[in-house]
C-alpha cells in the first residue's frame, strides 16, 4: 500500500472542515490535520509537515493569500490547492495565488455546503492527489521575468502588429493544472511581429478565463483575448478559449474564425483534442503547431499525435518543468512529440520555427 498523503485542511468554516474530513477519511489513504485560519495553518505546516494544503481564501486573522506568501517564503515543501469562489473577484485572487506558487484550485461550494459539497468531491479528490505528485515550481525567477516584461512593454508602449494578414499557420496550445504560470513563461516571450495566431485551450472555469486573458494581455506583446463567440483568427493575437465551453477553428465565408461552442462529452474543457481536430479540418496540418503542456489526464494527446503524423509540428513539455506530467507524457508515449522541451524553451523554439518558415 502506498504511503498516506499528509493533508492539511485550512478553512474558517467548521461545517466545511467537517465535510472535507468525511470526504478524505472515507478514502483511507489520507492523514489529516486542520486549521481555522492562516496563522494556525503556518503553525501546523511546521509541526505536521503536510504533503498538500487545501487553503481557503477568505479567513480571519490571516487570509489565504498572505498565508500562501509566507509558506512560499519559508520554502515549505507542501503543494497548495486553493479553495476559491467562482466569481470574478475570486478568479483574480486565485490567479494571484497560482502566480505565487499554488498548484491548483477547486471551486468553493455555493449555497448550502452540505448539499453542494458532493458536486466537487471527485474534483477535490483528484486535484489533491495530483497535487501530492506535482513538482513545485520556482516562482521568484518567473515573477521577476514577468515584471521585467511588463516594464519593457510600458517603456516602449505596447505596439500591436496590424491584424488581417493572410494566415500561413497557427499554434494550438493545450494545458491544464499548472497552466497559468507555465503560460506566463511562454506567451510573453513571443514578439509583437510573431507571424502566427496562438489559440489556447486552458482547462479553467468560465469566470476565470476572461480575467486570465486580461492579465496575460498586460504582459504580452501580442494582443490576448478571451474567445466568447465567433471572431476572425488573425496574426498578432493570442486567443484564450472561454471556460466551461470548447474553443474551435471554423471556416465561414472563406475566412477562418475562432469560436466558442458548447462543451462536448469530453472530460476536460476547453478541450485541446477538439481544438486540434477542428484546426486540421480548416487548415493544412503542415501549417499547424501543437504544444501540449502541464496537466492531469490525456487531453490533447490523441489529436496532437495525429497532427504530428499528418505533417504538423508538436512540442511536449518535459518532465523537468511540468507541474503535472500527465498530458505531455501521454503525447510522448504515443510517439507524437517532435520535441520535448522545458517550458522556458518553448517560446524561443516557436520563434525559431517561425523564422525558418516552419
Amino acid at each position: 500500500m502506498s504511503q498516506a498523503i499528509r493533508l492539511l485542511i485550512v478553512d474558517d468554516s467548521a461545517l466545511m472542515r467537517k465535510h472535507m474530513r468525511q470526504i478524505f477519511e472515507a478514502e483511507g489513504d489520507f492523514t489529516l490535520a486542520f486549521a481555522r485560519n492562516g496563522r494556525e495553518a503556518l503553525d501546523q505546516a511546521r509541526s505536521f509537515e503536510p504533503d498538500v494544503v487545501t487553503l481557503d481564501v477568505n479567513m480571519p486573522e490571516l487570509d489565504g493569500i498572505s498565508c500562501l506568501e509566507q509558506l512560499m517564503e519559508r520554502g515549505a515543501a507542501a503543494r497548495v490547492v486553493m479553495v476559491s469562489s467562482l466569481t470574478e473577484e475570486g478568479a483574480a485572487v486565485t490567479l494571484r495565488a497560482l502566480e505565487l506558487g499554488a498548484v491548483d484550485f477547486v471551486p468553493k461550494p455555493d449555497g448550502t455546503v452540505s448539499l453542494s459539497i458532493d458536486r466537487i468531491r471527485p474534483m477535490l479528490l483528484s486535484k489533491v492527489r495530483a497535487a501530492a505528485r506535482a513538482k513545485p515550481r520556482r516562482v521568484v525567477g518567473l515573477r521577476a521575468r514577468v515584471s521585467a516584461r511588463r516594464r519593457e512593454l510600458e517603456a516602449r508602449g505596447t505596439i500591436r502588429p496590424p491584424a488581417g494578414a493572410a494566415l500561413s499557420g497557427a499554434v494550438l496550445v493545450g494545458v491544464s493544472t499548472g497552466g497559468p504560470r507555465t503560460l506566463e513563461e511562454i506567451l510573453p516571450v513571443l514578439p509583437a511581429d510573431y507571424p502566427y495566431p496562438v489559440v489556447v485551450a486552458q482547462h479553467m472555469p468560465s469566470t476565470f478565463t476572461g480575467v486570465f486573458a486580461r492579465r496575460m494581455d498586460g504582459v504580452c506583446a501580442l494582443e490576448v483575448r478571451e474567445v466568447d463567440g465567433p471572431m476572425p483568427l488573425a496574426t498578432g493575437g493570442i486567443y484564450i478559449g472561454r471556460g466551461d465551453a470548447d474553443v474551435v477553428l471554423e471556416r465561414r465565408l472563406g475566412r477562418i474564425i475562432v469560436n466558442s461552442l458548447p462543451a462536448d462529452e469530453s472530460l476536460w474543457h476547453p478541450s485541446a483534442d477538439r481544438l486540434v481536430v477542428s484546426a486540421m479540418q480548416v487548415m493544412p496540418p503542415s501549417q499547424l503547431t501543437g504544444v501540449l503542456l502541464t496537466g492531469m489526464g490525456h487531453d490533447g494527446a490523441a489529436a496532437m499525435a495525429e497532427l504530428r503524423q499528418r505533417g504538423g509540428r508538436t512540442i511536449a513539455e518535459s518532465q523537468d518543468s511540468a507541474v503535472v506530467f500527465g498530458m505531455p507524457a501521454e503525447l510522448i508515449r504515443r510517439g507524437g512529440a517532435e520535441l520535448v522541451l522545458p517550458a522556458e524553451r518553448v517560446g524561443t523554439q516557436l520563434q525559431a520555427w517561425a523564422r525558418r518558415g516552419r
